[in-house]
């Protein structure tokens, strides 16, 4: 697919996506919105093109999920080999091979010490569902420790582990017990300043651990490596090993919630592998399928198999033709070596949104690991500026680049390429965003 340029366009979505827009508003209720309300046509090669025939250079990747690409040759070709031959039959009822495969390749690639296995399920939300079940199951305890600004789904029991109210639990409770919060290690806003980050947010996490909940109650610490919704939070080094160790001395389990980390979007397969971190459950989906609905818990042996039999599954869960996708995601990543292509990403972004940083006193931090990188936008005192935030979005949007939002405070750029975009398209991505952020110096759209 050829890219347009990139000059505002006066009417984004177009006149055919408004005429659907109005089908949408009287087929779907109003709490599923689009960050960017165009309707898609296609989409390859890190571009996305509606159906006015308007492009945008892909910087969210359905949040994550698209990591190998849109459109990845061996990810297509397992799927449509897979529907010529069946698309269901219900892995608790008849199993299939290729469950069996994405389970085995994810025992071998999850930093989990020992023994691992797998279950699939299809989206991250009953990823952690699932191990929070297998957390009770394994320890006998009940409590759940979180940290602020996390983000875990949208059910019942991930919505009381979410910490965001607006837009994700408001009006929607009351929420499941035994659900503990720990400050969570950000450097940006650590109150006493960067470099006591890490020892004074892992005392934090010992305090409320002991004194407030007990550590013979907790069954398990949630962490995501990089928050996601959050804000693409990276916590300090040394924070996530201290962690690991709260965990260990107390018989808690340590759950790594990589659904949006994980599958090499950090640059390496797993975000916690960075400091050497070995959790007791690894949590996957989003760009684990390149596309299709697929999740997966990955734990200690001892743990999977503390629940009975049928205290796991579902219905759709490892449907056949997104675990021959998953295959296909594997075979992108090795075949392409996309682990070094996260971190080339990565190295570009970062020198984009560091010289974004030097020229403009409203973006006060960037941060994030391979291609996944956010700035962080402020006022001139240090204070969010999530209107700001919005009309660099826009500004973006307009000039044909897909970016998202985040953060508690909505002050948050994030940036998700997929690992299949080429350089030249990345740079132009970057250089819409340097005009976006230009504009708004400017006050100009």
């Amino acid at each position: 697919m050829t890219r347009q340029a990139t000059e505002p366009r006066p009417a984004v979505p177009g006149p055919r996506s408004e005429e659907l827009l109005v089908r949408q508003r009287a087929a779907v209720p109003r709490g599923i919105g689009s960050v960017l309300p165009v309707f898609v046509s296609r989409a390859a090669g890190g571009l996305v093109v509606d159906v006015d025939g308007n492009s945008f250079i892909d910087f969210g990747s359905g949040i994550a999920v698209t990591t190998v690409g849109n459109a990845a040759p061996r990810v297509r070709a397992r799927a449509a080999a897979q529907l010529e031959r069946f698309t269901h039959t219900c892995f608790l009822v008849n199993p299939y091979e290729s469950y069996v495969a994405v389970c085995e390749t994810l025992n071998r690639l999850a930093p989990i010490a020992g023994q691992a296995r797998t279950m699939l399920v299809n989206s991250g939300a009953e990823a952690v569902e699932n191990a929070v079940k297998v957390a009770r199951a394994a320890t006998g305890r009940p409590a759940i420790v979180v940290f602020d600004h996390a983000f875990h789904g949208r059910t019942l029991l991930t919505m009381s582990l979410t910490a965001k109210n607006v837009p994700y639990k408001q009006g929607f409770g009351p929420f499941a017990p035994e659900v503990y919060r720990a400050p969570m290690a950000y450097p940006y806003r650590w109150p006493t300043g960067p470099d006591r980050c890490a020892e004074e947010a892992a005392d934090a996490l010992v305090d409320l651990v002991d004194r407030q909940v007990g550590a013979g109650s907790v069954a398990a610490v949630l962490i995501e490596p990089i928050q996601g919704e959050g804000g693409f939070v990276v916590p300090p080094k040394g924070f996530l090993p201290r962690v690991e160790q709260i965990c260990r001395d107390r018989g808690i389990l340590m759950i790594a919630d990589e659904v949006q980390t994980g599958i090499a979007r950090t640059g390496t397969m797993f975000a916690c592998e960075d400091e050497g971190v070995q959790p007791d459950l690894v949590l996957t989906a989003k760009g684990l399928a390149g596309g299709l609905p697929l999740g997966g818990v990955t734990g200690r042996a001892d743990l999977m198999d503390a629940v009975p039999a049928g205290g796991l599954g579902g219905t759709f869960s490892g449907n056949p033709v997104a675990c021959e996708a998953a295959l296909g995601v594997f075979e992108e990543i090795a075949e392409h070596d996309l682990l070094a292509r996260a971190r080339a990403i990565g190295t570009a972004m970062r020198a984009a949104l560091d010289a974004l940083r030097d020229r403009h006193p409203f973006v006060g931090d960037v941060r994030g690991r391979g291609a996944m990188m956010a700035i962080e936008i402020v006022t001139p005192d240090g204070a969010p500026d999530p209107e700001r935030t919005r009309r660099i979005v826009e500004g973006c949007h307009r000039r044909g680049l897909l970016a998202l939002t985040a953060g508690s405070f909505g002050n948050v750029l994030r940036f998700l390429p997929p690992l299949s975009m080429p350089d030249a398209l990345l740079a132009e991505g970057l250089r819409t965003l340097a005009e976006a952020c230009l504009a708004s110096a400017a006050g100009r759209p």
